[in-house]
Protein backbone atom coordinates (compact mmCIF):
# COMPACT_ATOMS: atom_id res chain seq x y z
CA UNK A 1 0.00 0.00 0.00
CA UNK A 2 1.23 3.59 -0.81
CA UNK A 3 1.63 5.89 2.03
CA UNK A 4 -0.97 8.43 2.77
CA UNK A 5 -1.31 12.16 2.48
CA UNK A 6 -1.61 14.29 5.30
CA UNK A 7 -5.39 15.20 4.07
CA UNK A 8 -5.90 11.08 3.54
CA UNK A 9 -4.55 10.58 7.02
CA UNK A 10 -6.78 12.90 8.50
CA UNK A 11 -9.81 11.60 6.37
CA UNK A 12 -8.78 8.04 8.12
CA UNK A 13 -8.95 9.56 11.28
CA UNK A 14 -11.98 10.94 11.14
CA UNK A 15 -13.61 7.76 9.56
CA UNK A 16 -12.23 5.68 12.71
CA UNK A 17 -13.50 8.38 14.93
CA UNK A 18 -17.28 8.07 13.69
CA UNK A 19 -17.05 4.86 13.71
CA UNK A 20 -15.54 4.17 17.13
CA UNK A 21 -18.48 7.04 18.33
CA UNK A 22 -21.40 4.78 16.45
CA UNK A 23 -19.87 1.54 18.28
CA UNK A 24 -19.77 3.11 21.84
CA UNK A 25 -23.01 4.74 21.58
CA UNK A 26 -24.63 1.21 21.00
CA UNK A 27 -25.63 -0.03 24.44
CA UNK A 28 -23.55 -3.97 24.38
CA UNK A 29 -22.90 -5.02 28.44
CA UNK A 30 -22.02 -8.46 28.55
CA UNK A 31 -25.17 -10.77 27.67
CA UNK A 32 -26.93 -7.57 25.79
CA UNK A 33 -24.83 -8.05 22.75
CA UNK A 34 -27.76 -8.40 20.36
CA UNK A 35 -28.49 -4.72 19.03
CA UNK A 36 -24.18 -4.24 18.74
CA UNK A 37 -24.12 -7.43 16.45
CA UNK A 38 -26.76 -6.54 14.71
CA UNK A 39 -25.51 -2.97 13.94
CA UNK A 40 -22.21 -4.50 13.03
CA UNK A 41 -24.00 -7.45 11.06
CA UNK A 42 -25.26 -5.17 8.64
CA UNK A 43 -22.10 -3.54 7.76
CA UNK A 44 -20.23 -6.20 7.53
CA UNK A 45 -23.01 -8.01 5.21
CA UNK A 46 -22.94 -4.03 2.94
CA UNK A 47 -19.35 -4.15 2.83
CA UNK A 48 -18.99 -8.73 1.37
CA UNK A 49 -22.18 -10.05 1.05
CA UNK A 50 -23.82 -12.85 3.49
CA UNK A 51 -22.46 -15.39 2.13
CA UNK A 52 -18.84 -14.35 3.73
CA UNK A 53 -20.63 -13.51 7.29
CA UNK A 54 -21.68 -16.33 9.95
CA UNK A 55 -23.51 -15.41 12.63
CA UNK A 56 -22.97 -17.84 15.60
CA UNK A 57 -25.36 -16.16 18.57
CA UNK A 58 -24.52 -12.85 19.01
CA UNK A 59 -21.37 -13.15 17.76
CA UNK A 60 -19.87 -12.81 13.97
CA UNK A 61 -17.01 -14.00 11.57
CA UNK A 62 -16.56 -12.49 8.38
CA UNK A 63 -13.77 -13.72 5.86
CA UNK A 64 -12.51 -10.56 4.54
CA UNK A 65 -11.67 -12.00 0.94
CA UNK A 66 -12.39 -15.03 -0.87
CA UNK A 67 -10.43 -17.53 0.46
CA UNK A 68 -7.32 -18.66 -0.88
CA UNK A 69 -6.24 -21.92 -0.61
CA UNK A 70 -2.31 -22.09 -0.03
CA UNK A 71 -2.06 -19.08 2.41
CA UNK A 72 -1.55 -18.66 5.41
CA UNK A 73 -5.02 -17.29 7.71
CA UNK A 74 -4.60 -14.66 9.95
CA UNK A 75 -7.39 -13.79 12.51
CA UNK A 76 -8.35 -10.71 14.02
CA UNK A 77 -10.36 -10.33 17.20
CA UNK A 78 -12.42 -8.20 19.28
CA UNK A 79 -15.02 -8.65 22.07
CA UNK A 80 -18.18 -6.86 21.43
CA UNK A 81 -19.55 -6.43 25.08
CA UNK A 82 -18.47 -3.94 27.74
CA UNK A 83 -18.81 -3.93 31.35
CA UNK A 84 -21.24 -2.12 33.12
CA UNK A 85 -19.35 1.78 33.88
CA UNK A 86 -20.57 5.22 35.38
CA UNK A 87 -19.99 8.45 32.71
CA UNK A 88 -20.10 12.30 33.39
CA UNK A 89 -21.43 12.82 29.97
CA UNK A 90 -22.89 10.95 26.95
CA UNK A 91 -19.69 9.29 24.48
CA UNK A 92 -18.06 12.50 22.85
CA UNK A 93 -14.50 13.72 21.72
CA UNK A 94 -12.86 15.87 23.81
CA UNK A 95 -9.65 17.40 22.71
CA UNK A 96 -7.77 14.93 20.98
CA UNK A 97 -9.57 11.81 23.10
CA UNK A 98 -13.07 9.66 22.43
CA UNK A 99 -14.39 9.52 25.99
CA UNK A 100 -17.24 6.90 26.51
CA UNK A 101 -18.01 3.13 27.88
CA UNK A 102 -16.09 0.69 26.43
CA UNK A 103 -13.55 3.07 23.90
CA UNK A 104 -10.40 1.49 25.28
CA UNK A 105 -11.91 -2.20 26.36
CA UNK A 106 -12.54 -2.33 22.92
CA UNK A 107 -14.68 -0.34 20.81
CA UNK A 108 -11.52 1.24 19.42
CA UNK A 109 -9.97 -2.08 17.98
CA UNK A 110 -13.40 -2.92 16.45
CA UNK A 111 -13.31 0.22 14.47
CA UNK A 112 -10.08 -0.63 13.14
CA UNK A 113 -11.14 -3.58 12.36
CA UNK A 114 -14.20 -2.54 10.29
CA UNK A 115 -11.86 0.27 8.53
CA UNK A 116 -9.25 -2.78 7.89
CA UNK A 117 -12.23 -4.69 5.79
CA UNK A 118 -13.58 -1.26 4.12
CA UNK A 119 -10.49 -0.34 2.77
CA UNK A 120 -8.13 -3.41 2.01
CA UNK A 121 -8.12 -5.06 -1.43
CA UNK A 122 -7.35 -9.41 -1.81
CA UNK A 123 -4.22 -8.81 -4.18
CA UNK A 124 -2.89 -6.34 -1.71
CA UNK A 125 -2.71 -8.63 1.66
CA UNK A 126 -0.51 -11.67 1.64
CA UNK A 127 -2.93 -14.03 3.51
CA UNK A 128 -6.28 -14.76 4.20
CA UNK A 129 -8.07 -12.72 5.93
CA UNK A 130 -10.92 -13.36 8.67
CA UNK A 131 -12.48 -10.87 11.78
CA UNK A 132 -14.29 -12.31 14.50
CA UNK A 133 -16.27 -9.76 16.85
CA UNK A 134 -17.66 -12.42 19.55
CA UNK A 135 -20.07 -12.17 22.71
CA UNK A 136 -19.66 -12.41 26.54
CA UNK A 137 -15.80 -11.59 26.97
CA UNK A 138 -16.50 -10.28 30.25
CA UNK A 139 -17.24 -12.86 33.08
CA UNK A 140 -16.39 -16.32 33.79
CA UNK A 141 -14.18 -18.14 31.80
CA UNK A 142 -16.89 -20.67 31.06
CA UNK A 143 -19.44 -18.57 29.76
CA UNK A 144 -16.91 -16.39 27.22
CA UNK A 145 -18.35 -16.21 23.73
CA UNK A 146 -15.42 -17.04 21.76
CA UNK A 147 -15.51 -20.79 22.96
CA UNK A 148 -19.14 -21.71 20.98
CA UNK A 149 -17.75 -19.44 17.71
CA UNK A 150 -14.23 -21.60 17.89
CA UNK A 151 -16.50 -25.06 18.31
CA UNK A 152 -18.55 -23.65 15.49
CA UNK A 153 -16.24 -22.30 12.89
CA UNK A 154 -14.22 -24.79 11.17
CA UNK A 155 -11.89 -22.33 9.28
CA UNK A 156 -11.49 -20.04 11.88
CA UNK A 157 -9.79 -23.12 13.88
CA UNK A 158 -7.21 -23.59 10.98
CA UNK A 159 -6.10 -19.83 12.26
CA UNK A 160 -2.10 -19.38 11.13
CA UNK A 161 -1.62 -16.29 13.95
CA UNK A 162 -4.37 -14.54 15.81
CA UNK A 163 -4.54 -11.40 17.15
CA UNK A 164 -6.50 -10.09 20.33
CA UNK A 165 -6.86 -6.66 19.79
CA UNK A 166 -6.91 -5.89 23.53
CA UNK A 167 -6.19 -2.71 24.86
CA UNK A 168 -2.07 -2.66 24.49
CA UNK A 169 -1.95 0.99 23.27
CA UNK A 170 -0.29 -0.64 20.12
CA UNK A 171 2.11 -2.62 22.21
CA UNK A 172 2.86 -6.31 21.00
CA UNK A 173 1.65 -8.32 24.10
CA UNK A 174 2.89 -11.84 23.97
CA UNK A 175 1.65 -15.04 26.72
CA UNK A 176 -1.22 -14.56 28.63
CA UNK A 177 -1.42 -15.45 32.60
CA UNK A 178 -3.80 -18.15 34.01
CA UNK A 179 -6.15 -17.39 36.37
CA UNK A 180 -7.41 -19.14 39.53
CA UNK A 181 -10.24 -17.77 41.42
CA UNK A 182 -11.40 -19.78 44.74
CA UNK A 183 -13.79 -19.46 47.78
CA UNK A 184 -11.52 -20.11 50.98
CA UNK A 185 -13.89 -21.03 54.00
CA UNK A 186 -13.10 -20.68 57.79
CA UNK A 187 -15.74 -22.01 60.62
CA UNK A 188 -16.15 -21.31 63.91
CA UNK A 189 -18.66 -20.97 66.79
CA UNK A 190 -20.76 -17.95 67.27
CA UNK A 191 -20.57 -16.16 70.59
CA UNK A 192 -21.61 -12.69 72.14
CA UNK A 193 -18.39 -10.46 71.79
CA UNK A 194 -17.86 -8.99 75.44
CA UNK A 195 -17.50 -13.15 75.95
CA UNK A 196 -15.37 -14.34 72.77
CA UNK A 197 -14.34 -17.17 75.01
CA UNK A 198 -17.10 -18.83 74.85
CA UNK A 199 -16.74 -18.98 70.75
CA UNK A 200 -14.41 -19.55 67.79
CA UNK A 201 -14.10 -16.75 65.73
CA UNK A 202 -13.64 -17.45 62.44
CA UNK A 203 -12.43 -14.37 61.41
CA UNK A 204 -9.62 -14.47 63.53
CA UNK A 205 -8.81 -18.11 61.34
CA UNK A 206 -8.15 -16.49 58.71
CA UNK A 207 -5.25 -14.14 60.09
CA UNK A 208 -2.34 -16.72 59.32
CA UNK A 209 -3.68 -17.10 55.60
CA UNK A 210 -3.84 -12.93 55.18
CA UNK A 211 -0.29 -12.34 56.88
CA UNK A 212 1.31 -15.17 54.62
CA UNK A 213 -0.55 -13.45 51.42
CA UNK A 214 1.17 -10.43 52.57
CA UNK A 215 4.49 -11.69 53.19
CA UNK A 216 3.95 -13.45 49.47
CA UNK A 217 6.35 -11.69 47.24
CA UNK A 218 5.84 -11.92 43.36
CA UNK A 219 7.40 -14.82 41.66
CA UNK A 220 9.17 -13.69 38.76
CA UNK A 221 9.19 -16.48 35.16
CA UNK A 222 11.25 -15.62 32.49
CA UNK A 223 10.42 -16.71 28.51
CA UNK A 224 12.81 -15.66 26.48
CA UNK A 225 12.95 -11.45 27.00
CA UNK A 226 9.98 -11.50 28.81
CA UNK A 227 8.95 -11.87 32.75
CA UNK A 228 5.60 -12.65 34.30
CA UNK A 229 4.80 -12.30 37.53
CA UNK A 230 3.05 -14.76 39.27
CA UNK A 231 0.84 -13.53 42.30
CA UNK A 232 -2.11 -14.15 44.99
CA UNK A 233 -4.58 -11.89 46.15
CA UNK A 234 -7.23 -11.85 48.42
CA UNK A 235 -9.92 -9.83 46.05
CA UNK A 236 -13.43 -10.04 48.00
CA UNK A 237 -14.56 -11.26 51.50
CA UNK A 238 -17.41 -12.11 53.45
CA UNK A 239 -18.74 -12.92 56.82
CA UNK A 240 -20.11 -11.68 60.11
CA UNK A 241 -23.63 -9.68 60.42
CA UNK A 242 -23.84 -8.00 63.63
CA UNK A 243 -21.48 -6.10 65.06
CA UNK A 244 -21.48 -7.71 68.65
CA UNK A 245 -21.72 -11.51 67.60
CA UNK A 246 -18.26 -13.05 66.75
CA UNK A 247 -19.35 -14.94 63.00
CA UNK A 248 -18.91 -18.47 62.62
CA UNK A 249 -18.26 -18.15 58.95
CA UNK A 250 -15.66 -16.24 57.29
CA UNK A 251 -14.47 -16.84 53.55
CA UNK A 252 -11.93 -15.20 51.45
CA UNK A 253 -11.99 -14.72 47.45
CA UNK A 254 -8.52 -15.80 46.78
CA UNK A 255 -7.20 -14.88 42.88
CA UNK A 256 -3.63 -16.79 41.69
CA UNK A 257 -2.44 -15.47 38.36
CA UNK A 258 -0.11 -17.89 37.33
CA UNK A 259 2.87 -17.60 34.41
CA UNK A 260 2.76 -19.66 30.88
CA UNK A 261 3.88 -22.77 30.73
CA UNK A 262 1.86 -23.90 34.06
CA UNK A 263 -0.60 -25.83 33.64
CA UNK A 264 -4.39 -25.49 35.86
CA UNK A 265 -3.60 -28.58 37.35
CA UNK A 266 0.43 -27.42 38.02
CA UNK A 267 -1.39 -24.36 39.70
CA UNK A 268 -3.82 -25.86 41.75
CA UNK A 269 -1.50 -27.76 43.35
CA UNK A 270 0.72 -24.92 44.12
CA UNK A 271 -2.05 -23.56 45.41
CA UNK A 272 -3.14 -26.10 47.87
CA UNK A 273 0.59 -26.39 49.34
CA UNK A 274 0.07 -22.86 50.36
CA UNK A 275 -2.94 -23.32 52.20
CA UNK A 276 -1.55 -26.76 53.63
CA UNK A 277 -5.09 -27.52 54.99
CA UNK A 278 -5.88 -24.77 56.92
CA UNK A 279 -9.46 -24.01 55.73
CA UNK A 280 -11.36 -25.26 53.15
CA UNK A 281 -10.81 -25.01 48.79
CA UNK A 282 -13.39 -24.39 46.45
CA UNK A 283 -12.27 -23.57 43.09
CA UNK A 284 -14.97 -21.40 41.70
CA UNK A 285 -13.40 -20.00 37.99
CA UNK A 286 -10.64 -21.51 36.22
CA UNK A 287 -8.60 -19.67 33.07
CA UNK A 288 -5.67 -21.40 31.88
CA UNK A 289 -2.57 -19.57 30.81
CA UNK A 290 -1.67 -18.75 27.18
CA UNK A 291 1.74 -19.42 24.97
CA UNK A 292 4.47 -17.28 24.36
CA UNK A 293 4.37 -17.93 20.31
CA UNK A 294 8.02 -15.92 19.89
CA UNK A 295 8.53 -18.75 16.82
CA UNK A 296 5.29 -18.13 14.93
CA UNK A 297 7.38 -17.40 11.53
CA UNK A 298 4.02 -15.11 10.57
CA UNK A 299 4.90 -12.96 13.55
CA UNK A 300 8.78 -12.08 12.44
CA UNK A 301 8.03 -9.17 10.88
CA UNK A 302 6.32 -6.89 13.97
CA UNK A 303 9.65 -8.94 16.22
CA UNK A 304 11.64 -6.98 13.85
CA UNK A 305 9.48 -3.40 13.23
CA UNK A 306 11.60 -1.20 15.99
CA UNK A 307 8.58 1.07 16.07
CA UNK A 308 6.62 -1.88 17.99
CA UNK A 309 7.07 -2.26 21.40
CA UNK A 310 6.85 -5.70 22.37
CA UNK A 311 6.24 -6.93 26.14
CA UNK A 312 4.77 -9.71 28.30
CA UNK A 313 0.84 -9.71 29.18
CA UNK A 314 0.68 -9.37 32.70
CA UNK A 315 -3.30 -10.19 32.61
CA UNK A 316 -5.44 -13.11 30.86
CA UNK A 317 -6.99 -12.40 27.77
CA UNK A 318 -8.61 -15.16 25.26
CA UNK A 319 -4.98 -15.73 23.58
CA UNK A 320 -5.16 -18.67 26.56
CA UNK A 321 -8.40 -19.87 24.80
CA UNK A 322 -7.20 -19.70 21.30
CA UNK A 323 -3.70 -21.78 22.95
CA UNK A 324 -6.13 -24.37 24.06
CA UNK A 325 -7.13 -25.19 19.90
CA UNK A 326 -3.88 -25.06 19.24
CA UNK A 327 -3.74 -21.43 17.55
CA UNK A 328 -0.75 -18.99 18.35
CA UNK A 329 -2.21 -16.09 19.37
CA UNK A 330 -0.89 -12.60 20.90
CA UNK A 331 -2.47 -8.96 22.55
CA UNK A 332 -2.61 -6.48 20.08
CA UNK A 333 -4.78 -3.49 20.21
CA UNK A 334 -5.13 0.55 20.35
CA UNK A 335 -6.78 1.15 23.88
CA UNK A 336 -5.50 1.79 26.92
CA UNK A 337 -4.85 -1.00 29.36
CA UNK A 338 -4.80 1.44 32.20
CA UNK A 339 -8.84 2.81 30.92
CA UNK A 340 -9.93 -0.36 30.66
CA UNK A 341 -13.15 -0.45 33.37
CA UNK A 342 -12.63 3.13 34.64
CA UNK A 343 -14.90 5.75 35.18
CA UNK A 344 -15.10 8.14 32.22
CA UNK A 345 -13.05 5.88 30.32
CA UNK A 346 -10.98 7.27 27.42
CA UNK A 347 -9.19 6.71 24.46
CA UNK A 348 -6.46 8.94 22.69
CA UNK A 349 -7.31 9.24 19.29
CA UNK A 350 -4.02 9.19 17.91
CA UNK A 351 -3.78 5.51 18.97
CA UNK A 352 -6.66 4.47 16.98
CA UNK A 353 -5.34 5.63 13.60
CA UNK A 354 -1.79 4.32 14.61
CA UNK A 355 -3.20 1.08 15.50
CA UNK A 356 -4.83 0.69 11.58
CA UNK A 357 -1.85 1.82 10.21
CA UNK A 358 0.22 -0.99 12.44
CA UNK A 359 -2.31 -3.57 10.85
CA UNK A 360 -2.79 -2.27 7.04
CA UNK A 361 1.80 -2.34 7.41
CA UNK A 362 1.59 -5.93 8.71
CA UNK A 363 -0.89 -7.54 6.52
CA UNK A 364 -0.08 -5.51 3.41
CA UNK A 365 3.70 -6.77 3.69
CA UNK A 366 6.08 -9.77 3.28
CA UNK A 367 4.32 -11.45 6.57
CA UNK A 368 7.30 -13.79 6.29
CA UNK A 369 11.25 -13.47 5.68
Amino acid sequence: MTSMSRSDREALTQTLVDTTLALVRTPSVTKEEREIADQVERRLVDRVGSERVTRIGHSLVVEAFPFRPGLPIVTLLGHLDTVPSEHDGPPRVEGERIYGCGVSDMKAGLAVKLELLDRLRAEDVWCNLLLVFYEREEGPYDENGLKDVLDNHERLRETDLAFCLEPSSNHLQLGSLGGLHCTLSFAGQKAHSARPWQGDYAIHRAGPVLSDLLARERKAVSFGPFTFYEVMNATMVTGGGTRNVIPDSFALNVNYRFAPGRSIEAAQEEFERFIAGRCSIEWTDLSPSGPVCLDNPLLKPLLADERVIHEPKQAWTDVARLGLYGIDAVNLGPGESAQAHQRNEHCAIHLITEGYELFERFLTGSGQD
